[in-house]
């Protein structure tokens, strides 16, 4: 059916969409081991695959007649819902081919994609999560297309910074930052502190630069009998923060041995018990409520965006939502002192192996890299890739692409906790519970993190 607002040509399906700012989990997922179990027999990844090495790219195909299905989760109104709305429209004018759009659940293409891009129903090209237990596991198991000669055609190498291409590259084994591309990525996302103008400045406080000084923040809001930071223990946030914390600890090298399997994790190191230490300590103090032990991220943005919580430290992707629904002064700013914080390239674009129109969904993809949709992107509140800076003139959304180009510079985008096992991210959430509420110590929460980290690690083989 044609929609409006949409070329006829575009055809669009909602699906029991859920809005970002109510799943965007980090990437782990219990069902991804599930994916691993169901496909254990599958192939490889292989660079024979369309697209792969040596394969040729046409970059002007001809749609007459042909029709490209798309599947994405990203709610219409976000940043990237709008810029790739305008790329679906722009590419038929461009291949004259017809858009079959259709809305998913983030947790629908999460549970099902293995399955789904193993037959004749996988779309063309979708959207998908990056990461070792996601886009990793299904180039290995060889149901994504190898991109390399896409890459080369269209030149998106050159409009991806080095920390953003990480998440783009697999090697055989489904591990991220090295091998072929899988994916092409064209916004960025990451961790930051939203704050609230108003109370910041009703108490005289200042933006904080130190941790110390984060710290006396924390305490000053708690000494005026409120709760300074918004979280929830359940999904995340919680589990970004303790990140963070350990990050202030931590350099490159502890990031890629995480996160890459190069050698042992210890969750008795210095900074991961700097980080537990630290936010038990927020938590008996009064800084963060043990009520957060059921509560959700929406509950915990809910509270920050009511005015009940002055701090909030999340994801990016929350900014459109604040935008336009925040009635108070709020603004943004990057972990104080750290140079690494949680983040990464925005989910990938990625061409099941069993699409028929390859051609067609490279053109698209490259469309999406274009100055024009990046531009879009960026003016309406995405962190895109290859966007022009002067576009972006409303101080907050440059706030907001600023803080993320300060990163990408400083190759501080430290990835997130959960992604190197594909049950970790509801692990970790089960031992912050105990951590918050005093059913672990500080030293047992560490342990049972350490033995759910290696137990699937181990399973991933």
């Amino acid at each position: 059916m044609s929609v409006t607002g949409k070329p006829a040509s575009v055809q669009v399906r909602d699906e029991e969409v859920v809005p970002v700012r109510q799943r965007r989990i980090m990437v782990g997922s219990a069902l991804a081991l599930t994916a691993a179990l169901l496909l254990a027999a599958c192939s490889g990844g292989s660079s024979d695959s369309a697209g792969g090495s040596g394969k040729s790219i046409d970059t002007a195909p001809k749609g007459d007649g042909k029709t490209l299905t798309i599947w994405t989760y990203e709610d219409k109104t976000s940043a990237m819902g709008i810029a790739w709305d305008a790329a679906m429209k722009k590419f038929t004018e461009e291949t004259g081919a017809k858009v079959d759009f259709q809305l998913k659940a983030f947790e629908q293409i999460n549970k099902t994609a293995s399955q789904v891009l193993n037959s004749d129903a996988a779309p063309d090209v979708m959207e998908y999560n990056k990461g070792n237990a996601t886009s990793g596991l299904l180039s290995s198991q060889g149901l994504l297309t190898n991109l390399d000669s896409a890459v080369s055609a269209y030149g998106w190498d050159k409009k991806l910074a080095p920390s953003i291409q990480t998440t783009a590259k697999y090697n055989e084994d489904g591990v991220m930052g090295s091998g072929d591309y899988y994916g092409i990525p064209n916004y960025g996302e990451y961790v930051e502190a939203y704050y609230n103008k108003d109370l910041f400045k009703k108490y005289n406080l200042q933006v904080p630069t130190t941790i110390d000084e984060f710290t006396q923040v924390l305490a000053a809001f708690k000494a005026k009998g409120i709760t300074p930071l918004a979280e929830s223990a359940q999904e995340y946030p919680l589990g970004q923060l303790l990140y963070q914390l350990a990050l202030t600890q931590a350099d490159r090298k502890w990031v890629t041995e995480y996160q890459t399997y190069t050698a042992p994790a210890d969750f008795h190191d210095a900074a991961w018990t700097y980080a537990a230490t630290t936010l038990k300590d927020w938590v008996d103090k009064g800084y963060i409520s043990k009520s957060v032990t059921g509560q959700k991220a929406q509950d915990a943005g809910d509270a920050f965006e009511a005015g009940k919580n002055p701090i909030f430290f999340s994801g990016s992707w929350w900014y459109g939502t604040f935008t336009s629904e925040i009635k108070y002064d709020w603004g943004t700013f990057l972990f104080p002192g750290a140079k690494l914080s949680p983040g990464s390239s925005g989910n990938l674009w990625v061409v099941p192996d069993n699409s028929s129109e390859k051609d067609l969904a490279y053109k698209f993809i490259d469309i999406t890299m274009s100055p024009e949709i990046q531009n879009l992107m960026a003016k309406s509140g995405g962190i895109p890739v290859a966007a022009d800076p002067a576009s972006v003139t409303d101080p907050k959304a440059k706030e907001l692409v600023d803080n993320f180009t300060t990163l990408t510079k400083e190759d501080g985008l430290a990835f997130y906790p959960d992604w190197p096992a594909p049950t970790f991210y509801d692990d970790l959430n089960k031992s912050l519970q105990d951590l918050v509420n005093g059913t672990k110590s500080v030293d047992a929460a560490l342990s049972q993190m350490q033995t759910d980290y290696d137990k699937g690690v181990k399973e991933l083989g």
